[in-house]
């Protein structure tokens, strides 16, 4: 379902429309949406994107242009997530607050990863297939593992930067 109040820019192309929850968000111009995805109220997805079949991206969520999400990629949003105040009645909106998370242009998100609230992933940075990211991914790095981890660099990331990234190997 596309709701009325999905803003899709031009030449947006989304497989199997009637496959798709799309509601509240904003989707750029030329992007491409897989079946089975959900993009949620006050989420923004670039321009020149490919969002791959069954994804995630929940409201808080902004995906730069250019960016690469794999199959199946859950994005969360909340840190203790409760279906039930301390009392045992029901969560309303008022009960928590939305924890965003950034996706900077040209990054690249491997099939099954899933990405923790309040994540920046930085401009051209590559997500391992089945990653756990659990903090910011500096620019041109490339996380892999549970938790990721930074295990290399991109081909446009000048190799000194890898050193001063430490030794631990852990993305900070």
């Amino acid at each position: 379902m596309i709701s009325s109040n999905a803003m899709l820019g031009k030449g947006v192309v989304i497989h199997h429309p009637e496959l798709v929850n799309l509601y509240g968000c904003t989707i750029g111009v030329g992007t491409r949406i897989g079946t089975f995805v959900e993009i949620q109220k006050n989420a923004v997805v670039g321009s020149d994107c490919k969002i791959s079949s069954h994804s995630f991206i929940c409201e808080g969520v902004t995906i730069e242009d250019g960016v690469f999400v794999g199959h199946g990629v859950m994005f969360t949003n909340d840190r203790h997530p409760r279906a039930v105040t301390p009392e045992g009645t029901l969560q309303t909106d008022d009960d928590w607050s939305v924890v965003p998370s950034v996706v900077r242009r040209r990054a690249s998100i491997g099939s099954n990863a899933t990405i923790l609230p309040g994540v920046t992933i930085g401009e051209g940075a590559l997500v391992g297939a089945g990653a756990v990211v659990t903090r910011d991914v500096p620019d041109h790095a490339i996380v892999a593992g549970v938790p990721a981890r930074i295990v290399g660099w991109t081909h446009d990331k000048p190799q000194p930067q890898a050193e001063a990234a430490g030794s631990s190997g852990r993305v900070s």
